[in-house]
């Protein structure tokens, strides 16, 4: 039984063995030597990790939960980073080295989580974990979806993105409202775009924050010209539309200034 803590700071604790091997196990242990669990909370995954022949390291803002790290696993104790992953420098433990992340994501934090690993792609081959189930989705989900949306696109044009199984509310303390769901990120041969990778992000932004408009709408604010905008690609809505076709546009609205 995993002892439960006083403080949830958010997050919601997994308490359900079988789960957290099968999340321990979506680690392919290509391409890195270190792995990052961010949020372990009691430790019910990093008993999983730590087995694996990869060097653990974790990272905890709850006091609590470090101190009762710091007591179980006196062997990961050097590893332990008490921190908030959204503030802490990943070169400082790291260095240059390549390394994956993994954890049962808090879900208020989870969609930066996301974004963070997207700044420091050059050294995270690999990406696992739960999230939101709708959420797990979004990010997996391909166009032509409802879902189908920003953090779609942007994941995608650098990961190969992975929905692996969904994970029932029963299995944590406390209990969340909706169910989980665990993903799997790995990252493309090529990870950087041919385009300008700035002006790209936002024109993905601009698209789907008007996500029922057309294109020829929703990017207005670019100046951009009537050649340009005669193409039928601004006929579409921005879920109409893949990645290659985002970054194509990108590479058209940066040629047309």
């Amino acid at each position: 039984m995993i002892v439960k803590p006083k403080k949830y700071l958010g997050q919601h604790f997994l308490n359900d063995e079988q789960i957290a091997e099968q999340i321990a196990d979506t680690l392919t242990l290509e391409g890195y030597d270190d792995v990052l669990e961010i949020g372990p909370g009691m430790g019910v995954l990093t008993k999983y990790i730590i087995k694996k022949p990869i060097t653990t390291h974790v990272i905890e803002i709850d006091p609590e939960s470090v101190e009762y790290l710091q007591a179980n696993f006196l062997n990961l104790a050097p590893r332990i980073i008490q921190e908030n992953v959204l503030k802490f420098d990943f070169s400082a433990t790291f260095g240059t080295r390549p390394f994956a992340i993994i954890g049962n994501f808090p879900y208020n934090i989870s969609t930066q989580i996301v974004f963070k690993t997207l700044e420091n792609r050059d050294q995270i081959p690999e990406f696992s974990g739960m999230f939101q189930k709708e959420v797990a989705q979004r990010i997996c989900e391909k166009e032509g979806s409802k879902v189908y949306g920003i953090l779609s696109v942007l994941v995608q044009a650098f990961y190969d993105a992975e929905y692996l199984f969904t994970v029932p509310p029963s299995v944590f303390i406390p209990p969340p409202k909706v169910e989980s769901g665990v993903l799997r990120l790995t990252r493309k041969a090529v990870y950087s775009l041919p385009c300008d990778e700035k002006l790209f992000f936002r024109v993905v932004k601009s698209a789907f924050q008007q996500r029922r408009k057309t294109l020829r709408n929703s990017l207005k604010t670019y100046n951009l010209s009537d050649n340009l905008k005669a193409n039928t690609i601004f006929d579409k809505r921005p879920e109409q539309l893949s990645v290659a076709a985002f970054i194509e546009l990108t590479t058209a609205i940066e040629t047309d200034h």
